[in-house]
């Protein structure tokens, strides 16, 4: 999530100061990404080196309003109209951890599964529980919040789920004949060259 853009849109509402900043993002997502106030104040400082806020009043009690730029209005006009992207590639650590344990002789990649779906239930069945603790039930920070909650809870049974597919999909494969040793290989500096494909290498010796 892009603290960011949320910052900036806030702010193309209108100049804020730092903790207020904090506030209103907080009330935009019902407490469910705490931020701190160093956080806010070095988003701004980037913010504001990119060219997309200033500085503007300061008041009695010596809060500095920040205001959005030309510049920063485009870009959150940008960030509304562009999908979020997500990554090609796979930085999640349980799927990771998963394709390793998967991999290597003697680990129980089972007992892995066993522990992370205990957790991803107990996590599951804590978000059904939850409850608003605000003051207006019926209000938009109460649909903030609930939006928030609602992702985290379809996130938790996609991950049960998942856990599901790979138990079974491990079960049909013998522990022995999915195990990869220590390559007796010696890979050569720099990065790695691309595996070619069973379709890419069919091709090539059909065109010998």
């Amino acid at each position: 999530m892009s603290v960011r853009q949320s910052l900036l849109a806030i702010l193309d509402q209108g100049p804020c100061y730092g903790y207020q900043l904090r506030a209103e993002f907080d009330r935009r997502t019902g407490s469910t990404w705490p931020l701190n106030v160093g956080q806010i104040y070095n988003t701004l400082d980037r913010l504001e080196r990119d060219g997309l806020v200033a500085k503007g009043d300061v008041d009695e009690q010596g809060h500095v309003y920040w205001q959005i730029t030309d510049a920063g209005s485009a870009e959150v006009r940008q960030w509304w109209a562009a999908p979020v992207e997500r990554s090609g590639g796979t930085r999640d650590e349980l799927a990771i951890k998963l394709a390793v344990a998967a991999t290597l002789p003697g680990v129980d990649v089972a007992a892995v599964i066993q522990t992370q779906r205990a957790a991803s239930l107990r996590q599951l069945q804590e978000l059904t529980r939850a409850k608003y603790a605000g003051f207006d039930p019926d209000g938009p920070e109460e649909l903030a919040w609930s939006l928030v909650v609602d992702s985290m809870i379809f996130a938790a049974e996609a991950e049960a789920r998942w856990l599901d597919h790979t138990e079974q999909r491990l079960s049909l494969h013998p522990r022995h004949a999915m195990a990869l040793e220590l390559s007796t290989e010696r890979p050569k500096r720099g990065r790695p060259a691309k595996a070619e494909t069973a379709a890419t290498a069919a091709t090539a010796e059909a065109a010998k």
